[in-house]
Order: C-alpha cells, then structure tokens, then sequence
C-alpha cells in the first residue's frame, strides 16, 4: 500500500490558496517527499503530513521553486530533535547546488547525506530499515532548462506462498517470514531459496512525479504503465506550446497525452502558472487526451493498493 498526497500545485511562486508543488509519499511508515519549495513545511501541515521523519527528499532541479524550502524543513527536523540521517538526491550537480542550502542550516544534529541514485534505482531497505524489501526509487531524465530529473517509486509484490511446498522442504514455520521477504534460509540439509516456496511474482505498484519537464521519450518509458503520474502542466492552452517548449514546460494537452503514450491508470496536473486563475477551465485540453486526467488540488489525496489476484 502507498498513501501520496500532493501538497502544492503552484509554480514559481506560492499562491494564497496554491502552495508550489511538491508530494509526499508514504509506504509501511517511512516518508519520502518530492522536491521542497518555499512554503512545503506550511502545505504539509495544512495537508496533515508530518515531514518531520522523512527519510528522503528527492529535488527534480534545482531552481529555487523546488528547493528553498529545505533549510527551514531541515532546521525544524533538528529542533524537534530529529538525530537519524536524512538523504538528500537529485540530478548532476547535487553537491554544488546543495553547498549553500546546507551552509543557511548549519549545526543540525542529524547527518545530511548527499546521494546520486545508481541507474538501476535504489532499493529503499538498503539505506532505511523498514521499508518494503520490493520498495525502490529510480530517477529517469527529463528535459527541462538546466539539468533535471524526474522519479518513479514501485512497490514490487512477491508471488504467493506455498505452504505445502515449504513443509514438503522441511522449513520451519517459524522461517517462513524470511523466505516471504525475498531472503534464502539455511537448512541443515541445505538452503532454501524463495523462488522454491513462491509462486511468480504479482502485479505491484508504481508512482510516477515528474518535476518540471516538456516532453519527451525517457518520461513516456518511465510512467509506462503507472497507477499513478503527478505530471507538470505549466501552461492551459494548446497555443502556449512554443512558450512550453521554450522553458522545458508543457501544456495541458501535452501532459494528457504523455499519459495516455504512457498507458497510466491515473494522472494528477500540477506546476500551474500563477496565471491560471482556475485549472479546471483548462482541464478538457488535457482529458481530450487522457479522459480521465484530474487537476491537482493542495491536499489531494489517494492510497494506492495491490490489485486483487487474479
């Protein structure tokens, strides 16, 4: 299960009723935030998210829209006595662009560890225990003015449990657990391998947040599929699509057709132009595309869940 809530929808600048975009995610009780403007401490509050144990924040860029949040949340962590790691990832450049935010919050009582995810992704346990086993970050790139990139967080889902296989293995029921999670277990006849006690593995889940981004293949790849993309949509109408292009945006229409390339079960607009006074008026551009596209709103909410078995 994973619960995502978008906590702001603004671009460039905050708004009275529109906070600038950022979403949190939380899976088995651990929290990973997408990107931190100005003001996220502020919409996670109003949403009823606690940012305070996160484990990681994931910066699509580094355009201030998307980081100036970060000392004040990093200095509330330290005063509410916050002491684990927090890991900080994001594209090319991270440590330079990361030099002077970190310098504005000196002094915290907990490491701040700087992280390029590897290609392959990141499996979540390897740096938190307690995530899922099957939990994984992966960035993918996306075309914006300076270097930027977007993420995909799967939940992955093990086949079904054989019992009478593992009792026909001689495994003990108290070992079960360990072949359930993915893990071997040693016998004194020898080991046991998940794969001899697991049926194939099950659909999982996947959400997609793409930062700010025109279109382009490596997003269609990545959100392929996906039960959920938060995707940007800077500019309501068609005739803005130079402008998008000029500045790495893209349009309603563009987003709704990203997802739809993208064959997503659900797309969320967000990063809405301070000059769209209401996204709705825009919404058909993007559901002529992908009927079921929804406009972001600060507070929106969704858990995700397995699909039943077949």
């Amino acid at each position: 299960m994973i619960d995502v809530t978008l906590l702001g929808t603004s671009a460039l600048l905050p708004l009275p009723d529109r906070a600038l975009t950022a979403a949190a995610l939380k899976c088995a009780g651990h929290t990973l935030l997408f990107d931190c403007g100005e003001g996220t401490q502020t919409a996670a509050r109003k949403a009823g998210i606690s940012l305070m144990t996160a484990d990681i924040i994931a910066l699509t860029h580094y355009h201030g829209d998307h980081t100036f949040g970060l000392p004040g949340l990093m200095q509330t962590m330290g005063s509410m006595g916050r002491i684990a790691p927090l890991v900080l990832t994001g594209p090319a450049g991270l440590h330079d662009a990361m030099a002077p935010i970190l310098t504005l919050a000196e002094g915290l009582p907990f490491p701040v560890r700087l992280l390029s995810l590897p290609d392959e992704g990141l499996r979540m346990d390897t740096l938190f225990p307690g995530w899922p086993p099957m939990a994984r970050l992966t960035a993918f790139p996306t075309c914006h003015r300076v270097p930027s990139q977007g993420y995909c967080f799967s939940l992955g889902r093990a086949g079904k449990f054989n019992p009478e296989r593992a009792r026909a293995l001689g495994v003990p029921l108290a070992l079960w657990s360990t072949l359930q999670s993915g893990q071997a277990v040693r016998l004194p006849n020898g080991a046991v391998q998940p794969e001899q006690v697991m049926g194939p593995s099950r659909p999982g889940l996947k959400c997609v947040f793409t930062g700010d981004t025109a279109p382009c293949a490596s997003l269609t790849e990545a959100a392929r599929g996906a039960d959920l993309m938060i995707c940007e949509a800077t500019y309501g109408q068609d005739d803005q699509a130079d402008t998008a292009a000029q500045y790495g945006h893209m349009t309603f229409s563009q987003a709704g057709e990203a997802a739809a390339n993208a064959q997503v079960k659900r797309l969320w607009l967000a990063h809405f132009s301070q000059r769209i006074e209401d996204p709705l008026v825009f919404l058909p551009n993007a559901q002529a595309y992908f009927p079921g596209a929804q406009c972001g709103r600060d507070g929106l909410r969704i858990t995700l869940t397995f699909p039943p078995d077949a």
